[in-house]
């Protein structure tokens, strides 16, 4: 379900694009660091109905005379194959991906900066050989010594001075990564080290979206963040700073925070004045002054902290998560009266399970269930089979209803459903032959070339996207590929669909 638009995205790229501009304009080049995601920002899109999820690349565009553009890349992350849970993807991927999506839009990285780099780490070595051999500059900079609290070692030869500098033409400069701890905001100040000790008056600035600075601390929206980042135990707090210095109250979060007084110290080194008198002053954040109906981004604020519930609770059943993480975002929704069943498709997907196992239909003993939300509000569930997993019912039974196809009409000829299953238990020694998602999509773009009712349903594909899901179960690889190609907002219970401990 889409819900009304309560953020005027237009009028935001106005503001932020003037507030740009308007901090550029105090000195002679400009290092800003982008927070949160530059492309496919969902978060953003979900919880600002209206937000245009790639509304900073647009920025860029619009910026794209007098910007140079800084990737990083923390080295660990790469070593670790660090996931961005969103596309499924490791964060060295998701650069890649990021910097073919920026050249398609006509943008160019200048350098690629790995941060925290060591020669030891095997697979960010390979993956620097690998850029290099593409033509795309590198940089590596090391740990630097000290930092953030030795100032007077951080800004020596043996600080941000054994970092190699890297030129760059423009007077804006973004520094971007694909996730939080790139080391985005030490490369920023390294550079600025650099071009000071050449003379040049550069400044540094933060573009974040989150938390929003002039909405009240405990607005959902502002809850959404920490749910977001409750694996890195991010909070939201009101900025003392720029309470003490303007006697106003502003939302910033604890990290920043607490590295202000170092980087004030450490800016007001390079630059010989005081720049920012609060972590606030640093951010050139409009997103506030874009909120048209409070009450819809409320609304849509508590319903992804609901997602994020779902969401650690399955890390933490997979070992990847935290038991503090799911506690922090059960906080959060105990402070706004919510409980998993707020997310509308939740019910739906259990009660189906439940029927398959009163009905004593599903496959070997595993009663799995799905539900999806139309944008008419309209539930359709599914449930598992010997035939078909449940999202795989599901997304078969939701393409039916939409075309208008009565159900009594089979889209998958029985023939090719028992030869898939056939090849999987006999060729492939599945134990589970029956067809995920991802399968069943290509099972229904063979009937479609013979059967127009299959074709039809196909068609109505494309009107999944966006669209609110959950599973009883945590997904089968084959299911979360094929539900996020779909592009639906997924969530799940987390419980295994199956009792084995390896599944192939």
């Amino acid at each position: 379900m889409s819900l009304p638009l309560g953020f005027d995205c237009e009028r935001y790229l106005t503001e932020q694009r003037t507030a740009i501009l308007d901090r550029l304009r105090r000195f002679s080049k400009l290092y800003l660091e982008f927070g949160g995601k530059l492309l496919f920002d969902y978060h953003a899109a979900r919880v600002l109905p209206g937000f245009d999820p790639n509304a900073k690349i647009r920025l860029l565009q619009s910026l794209r005379e007098e910007t140079d553009i800084l990737l990083c890349l923390h080295a660990g992350d790469i070593e670790r194959r660090k996931l961005r849970a969103d596309f499924g993807i490791t964060y060295d991927s998701d650069a890649l991906m990021l910097m073919d999506d920026l050249r398609a839009r006509g943008l160019e990285i200048t350098a690629v900066v790995l941060t925290r780099f060591q020669p030891t780490l095997p697979a960010a070595v390979a993956f620097r050989n690998k850029l290099e051999r593409f033509g795309i500059r590198v940089v590596t900079h090391a740990a630097t010594p000290g930092f953030p609290t030795d100032v007077d070692l951080i800004l020596s030869d043996k600080g941000f001075g054994a970092n190699p500098f890297i030129e760059t033409d423009r007077p804006l400069v973004a520094v971007i990564a694909p996730g939080p701890n790139s080391g985005k905001m030490s490369t920023c100040l390294s550079q600025l080290y650099h071009e000071h000790r050449r003379g040049i008056r550069a400044g540094y600035a933060k573009f974040e979206t989150f938390p929003i600075w002039n909405i009240p601390l405990k607005h959902p929206v502002n809850l959404a963040y920490e749910a977001a980042t409750a694996d890195l135990g991010d909070t939201n707090l009101i900025d003392p700073f720029h309470l003490e210095a303007y006697g106003q109250t502003a939302v910033n979060y604890n990290r920043d925070v607490s590295l202000f007084p170092i980087l004030k110290r450490i800016l007001s080194r390079l630059m010989g004045e005081q720049v920012y008198r609060s972590p606030t002053d640093m951010g050139v954040n409009r997103a506030g002054f874009a909120i048209t109906n409070d009450e819809i981004v409320r609304y849509a604020a508590g319903q992804e902290i609901v997602r994020r519930y779902f969401r650690t609770a399955c890390e933490y059943a997979l070992g990847v998560g935290t038991r503090e993480a799911v506690s922090r975002v059960e906080g959060l929704m105990e402070e706004l009266g919510l409980k998993p069943e707020s997310r509308p498709v939740v019910s739906p997907a259990r009660q189906a399970a439940a029927g398959a196992a009163a009905a004593g239909k599903g496959f070997q003993g595993i009663y799995c269930g799905a539900a999806i939300q139309l944008e008419d509000n309209t539930l359709i569930t599914g449930r598992n089979s010997s035939l078909f997993h449940a999202a795989s019912s599901l997304i078969l039974n939701t393409i039916k209803y939409l075309a208008g196809i009565p159900d009594k009409i089979h889209l998958l000829p029985p023939a090719i459903t028992q030869s898939i299953a056939a090849m999987k238990e006999n060729l492939l020694h599945k134990k589970n032959p029956s067809l995920d998602v991802e399968e069943m999509l290509i099972a229904l773009s063979i009937s479609a070339m013979t059967n127009p009712a299959a074709q039809l349903a196909m068609e109505k594909l494309p009107e999944l996207r966006s669209l609110e899901v959950h599973l009883t179960h945590i997904p089968s690889s084959g299911d979360e590929a094929g539900l996020r190609r779909l592009g639906v907002n997924l969530t799940s219970d987390p419980f295994f669909p199956s009792r084995d401990l390896f599944v192939h």
